[in-house]
């Protein structure tokens, strides 16, 4: 299989070499040539099989030709096992927990960090590691987090022999938690830089980095391991199908709601639609951080000042994935998305034609959930059940019940993190002491933590890397 650029302008790559370059070249953000599509008799036979099962039937076509079976199986069986102190602590990987009439929250946060950002970042480092020691190479990964990238990403990628990894967080502006996750990896290829900005800034920075790699040691390229690295979208389609599994698909249709900054997440959801899972919805739930529910609802795709909020993995002002929905959405003309995201940089701004905002408008529905609100249905949802949600999730649960069209169709609301990660917002939900870490993490806060606070200048961080990179 092929990959191509959304901005036309870039060469064609083969699978491994997406994975190793992130951006391409002219800007754009790498998408499969063609999508496999799977029949509906297919995907009924896949019920039943277990989460690493299905994963290999998902990701196989993806990377048809350039990894034999037996390696991709053995990977796929590493990223996903089952362990109470470092892999996934639930059997069943993304277990399903019911909170409502035909509504169900999907748990994404039963592996080694805590959140969804695990069922990609976890495959991507075994991957990595497999690549790189093929090709005898080694890389530097730098990645920019508001919270939940950076852990999962150390996490997967601590034990690759042939990575160094810099992880940038907005410094003071993440969880306790997420900082500690990240800051208490010692290992000598990890590194983190807390920069004195926003989450925004870090991700220009890594943008800028990429489009200009001369600082690095001669014979070193950058690696993303972001949600613009096309294996990450690939990896978390898997669990679309597997829920949608276990609710009868595809004899009957199911609906999403997805909590979603950087639209990462909710573009595997559509992916999986057009493979061939019979999704009746797609809900795109924004904090107030909503560029996002303003472009679907309003045709307002305008940067505006990022707000801090309880749900800080989704305080992004510009969700660099959903280039790749406009890609489709243009008909994969990679010229008119060249042009469109260059008014987007010049401007801060675009405005969407009347016809692909209306098929935008009949893929997805939207809703902005704030703080307030927020709060309020992570108390509602404990009283009626004594389920705890994170605050993302209760954003996904609270844009599911507002926009839902049909009752009778399974809606599942994608959790994407432990309640733990983001106590703050669960003490002003009533509850009267900090949710309890999982068993592997209690000793959380008594960790050495290890980390660099860096002022908001390019140099200085590309100085930082140079200097630290091993070897």
């Amino acid at each position: 299989m092929k990959y191509i650029s959304t901005r036309g302008q870039a060469p064609a790559l083969n699978f491994e070499d997406v994975v190793l370059t992130g951006l391409a070249t002219d800007g754009g953000l790498y998408v499969p040539e063609t999508l496999p599509e799977f029949s509906q008799e297919e995907i009924a036979s896949w019920a039943g099989l277990s989460y690493e099962a299905l994963a290999l039937k998902i990701i196989s076509p993806f990377v048809e030709g350039e990894i034999p079976e037996a390696d991709l199986k053995r990977l796929i069986a590493a990223s996903y096992k089952t362990s109470a102190d470092k892999g996934f602590r639930h059997e069943a990987i993304a277990p399903l927990v019911q909170t409502g009439h035909n509504e169900w929250v999907l748990e994404l946060f039963q592996g080694p960090t805590l959140a969804f950002k695990d069922f990609a970042l976890q495959f991507l480092g075994h991957l990595l590691d497999y690549v790189l020691k093929k090709r005898d190479q080694k890389v530097v990964i730098m990645g920019a987090t508001s919270g939940d990238t950076g852990s999962a990403a150390i996490e997967g990628c601590r034990d690759c022999e042939n990575v160094d990894i810099f992880i940038l967080h907005p410094y003071q502006k993440v969880s306790d938690v997420q900082r500690r996750q990240m800051t208490t990896v010692l290992e000598d290829n990890v590194h983190n830089i807390a920069l004195q900005g926003n989450f925004d800034d870090c991700q220009n920075m890594v943008k800028a980095s990429f489009a200009d790699q001369s600082f690095l040691p001669e014979g070193r390229q950058l690696v993303a391991v972001n949600s613009i690295n096309w294996a990450r979208i690939m990896a978390q389609i898997v669990y679309y199908f597997y829920a949608g599994l276990a609710l009868g698909a595809p004899h009957r249709p199911v609906s999403f709601s997805v909590p979603t900054g950087n639209f990462g997440d909710i573009f595997a959801g559509y992916l999986a639609k057009r493979m061939g899972l019979p999704i009746e919805q797609l809900v795109i739930a924004t904090n107030s951080n909503d560029i996002l529910h303003r472009c679907i609802s309003e045709n307002d795709h305008s940067k505006q000042a990022l707000v801090h909020s309880l749900s800080p993995s989704m305080d992004i002002m510009v969700s660099s994935n959903f280039e790749r929905m406009l890609f489709d959405l243009h008909g994969r003309d990679g010229n008119k998305i060249g042009a469109l995201m260059e008014t987007f940089k010049s401007e801060g701004s675009m405005v969407l034609d009347d016809a692909v905002l209306a098929e935008a408008r009949a893929l997805f529905s939207s809703y902005r959930v704030g703080d307030d609100e927020t709060v309020d249905v992570i108390r509602s949802v404990f009283e009626s059940t004594e389920y705890l949600l994170d605050p993302h999730t209760a954003i996904g649960v609270q844009a599911a019940r507002q926009t839902r069209r049909n009752n009778s169709t399974p809606m599942v609301c994608l959790a994407t993190a432990h309640p733990a990660k983001f106590p703050e917002a669960v003490k002003q939900a009533g509850q009267t002491s900090d949710p309890a870490l999982p068993f592997h993490m209690q000793d959380l806060f008594t960790r050495e933590e290890r980390y660099q606070v860096i002022a908001d200048d390019l140099s200085q961080v590309q100085l930082f890397i140079r200097e630290n990179i091993s070897g």
